[in-house]
């Protein structure tokens, strides 16, 4: 199956909404990391339905008018790494949760540090809000997109750490 992205500029600079059949796929920070996350040949398709309705959401979001995405996702990684980002799309907007509490949501309460190493490999940032996965400690720490991007989308969310 064919992946096809768009560029969209945003407060946290541009991104890439990439899709394949009829589905999100990922939404790629502009320095992005090489290999964080493995997709296949992409295909530029500036008219393509989902990346569209992605766009506006995203638009929705940053402007503040929208709390909740409704979006089909199509999640690529391990099954241990579908189960992390399954329970990112749990945590509710305005509210953070710690490596920890997602670790014993999925019933693993000692992997904290595979739960870190998943919330650092989900593909869809911001969709899946693994930039509301906090330390502990309640102090941010390593995001992707940055760790001001992250401060940018909790502040954004009235949850402003750090």
């Amino acid at each position: 199956m064919r992946y096809e992205y768009t560029l969209m500029p945003s407060p946290v600079g541009e991104l890439t909404l990439v899709a394949r059949a009829g589905k999100l796929s990922a939404i790629l920070w502009e320095q992005e990391r090489a290999n964080r996350v493995r997709l296949g040949p992409l295909h530029e398709a500036n008219d393509n339905p989902v990346l569209l309705e992605t766009q506006r959401q995203l638009r929705e979001y940053f402007a503040g008018s929208r709390n909740r995405f409704e979006l089909e996702l199509d999640f690529t990684g391990t099954a241990f790494q579908q189960q992390v980002w399954q329970a990112l799309l749990t945590i509710p907007f305005g509210e953070t949760r710690s490596y920890s509490q997602i670790a014993q949501q999925i019933g693993n309460p000692k992997a904290v540090r595979a739960v870190g190493a998943a919330n650092g490999r989900n593909p869809i940032s911001i969709i899946a809000p693994c930039h509301r996965v906090i330390g502990a400690s309640g102090g941010l720490t390593g995001f992707a997109g940055g760790l001001a991007a992250k401060q940018y989308l909790l502040a954004l969310e009235g949850t402003d750490r750090g």
